[in-house]
């Protein structure tokens, strides 16, 4: 396979990415994190794709991203009042918020009732999922390597494997997201990353 890369300012990338997605391919774009991997969420074989290129256990659940907190509804169902509060505070943002799943999406995504969801802090991610609505992504790189923050890097580790690279220069964070459960009673941070645990405990109390 021939990796295409495209510079995030030319005049095809973004409308060029959607239809590789919604064709069955899969596209590396930057985020507010690192580099992502994406496929389109709705089909199981397209989502398998980001396993085998990863080379990444099918048990380990692929997070979506969507390009405003409006959309939850079409990735989550009954989200807590947790949810709600960290995700008027944070999105978008580097924390990616696991909640009950939402019917439409395909078992391969998490072998859980449950999904992580993100709304990311990059012109470029938020423009590709405004255009092609939720994605499934995880990221760019091979599984048990260093992530990736560049398309070059990107390039290095899947050049050949993806159908398409979008160049949008390097992601600002290159640490990936804080992940916070909020299935249960109380949220429960299963990561760090850029938002502390004081950050989230501060948002919540604020809240009440």
């Amino acid at each position: 396979m021939n990796t295409e890369i495209l510079k995030a300012d030319h005049p095809i990338a973004f409308p060029h990415a959607v239809d590789v997605l919604k064709n069955g391919g899969l596209v590396v774009f930057p985020t507010d994190t690192v580099y992502g991997l994406a496929a389109w969420p709705y089909h199981t074989e397209f989502v398998e794709r980001l396993f085998v290129v990863k080379g990444r256990s099918s048990t380990r659940a692929i997070a979506v991203l969507i390009s405003r907190p409006e959309d939850l509804n079409q990735v989550a169902v009954s989200p807590s009042k947790a949810a709600l509060i960290l995700a008027q505070r944070f999105w978008p943002g580097p924390l990616t918020l696991i909640m009950s799943k939402h019917p439409s999406l395909p078992d391969v995504l998490s072998p859980q009732p449950t999904i992580g969801i993100r709304v990311p802090d990059h012109q470029v991610a938020l423009t590709i999922l405004q255009l092609s609505g939720p994605l499934a992504v995880t990221s760019a790189n091979l599984s048990g390597k260093d992530n990736t923050n560049t398309a070059r890097e990107a390039f290095e580790q899947l050049g050949g494997r993806v159908h398409l690279i979008i160049d949008g220069g390097k992601s600002p964070g290159g640490v990936p997201s804080t992940v916070v459960d909020c299935t249960g009673a109380e949220p429960q941070i299963l990561r760090l990353g850029p938002i502390s645990e004081e950050d989230i405990q501060v948002a919540l109390i604020e809240s009440n």
